[in-house]
């Protein structure tokens, strides 16, 4: 009897432990609540974890670059207060979460990371001046894809690593597929409206067209190889 009562007392530990959801380091916010809890802030801490030409590109007001890749990212943390509360993000929210989570490790106690990261926050319209917000319109867009052949986009950045990597051969295809193909490249920092529009979350994107109709899309690196068999 005394067996059974110390075997069910195991179980029921185990089963507690089991479904115990485990509290986050950090706490994920919509656009507009981390708005609001910046504005609430008495001097807010915000740390745009992104590369520093993606930083120079855009980002929110009074944010400070700590490149979450960078070998130096814990160094300089450390040099915020860590009593304080501190909000971060990064492009779509990859790099911010893992950056959120080192940063409660390191005791940081109130850590608000922007859920969807800055294409989210643009996209709800947060931090996009008039004369950022300038660049091609979406019927600009559809006038380029009004053609009987197909219409290969990549929306990419100069920033982006990837999307460096695939620039010569996209410029060398451009050439050699001109008479089946038109191989269209779109800056996202010049035409931000335009992405946001498009929902272009993640670099390089991209989307082949047939008959202003997608056919096929891909987001990251693609080799020439692979590329080249979706345009056969």
């Amino acid at each position: 009897m005394k067996f059974h009562k110390i075997l069910f007392l195991i179980v029921s530990i185990v089963f507690i432990s089991c479904n115990e959801k485990k509290a986050s380091p950090f706490e994920s916010l919509h656009p507009k609540e981390f708005a609001e809890k910046i504005k609430t802030t008495d001097h807010p801490q915000i740390l745009d974890v992104r590369t520093p030409d993606e930083f120079e590109s855009d980002h929110i007001e009074n944010a400070k670059n700590v490149n979450w890749n960078a070998d130096d990212f814990e160094t300089k943390a450390a040099a915020f207060d860590k009593s304080k509360p501190v909000f971060v993000y990064c492009l779509s929210g990859g790099r911010s979460k893992k950056a959120a989570t080192k940063l409660n490790e390191l005791g940081f106690t109130n850590v608000y990371e922007l859920d969807g990261g800055f294409l989210n926050w643009n996209e709800e319209g947060f931090g996009i001046p008039a004369e950022v917000a300038a660049g091609m319109s979406m019927n600009d867009f559809n006038d380029l894809l009004n053609s009987d052949k197909k219409v290969l986009v990549d929306f990419y950045a100069v920033w982006c690593g990837p999307c460096k990597q695939m620039e010569p051969f996209l410029l060398t295809m451009q050439k050699e597929l001109a008479d089946k193909v038109t191989i269209i490249r779109i800056d996202v920092d010049k035409n931000k409206t335009l992405a946001t529009q498009l929902k272009i979350d993640q670099l390089p994107t991209i989307v082949l067209y047939e008959n202003k109709a997608v056919q096929w899309k891909t987001t990251g690196f693609i080799s020439e190889k692979d590329l080249r068999k979706q345009l056969q």
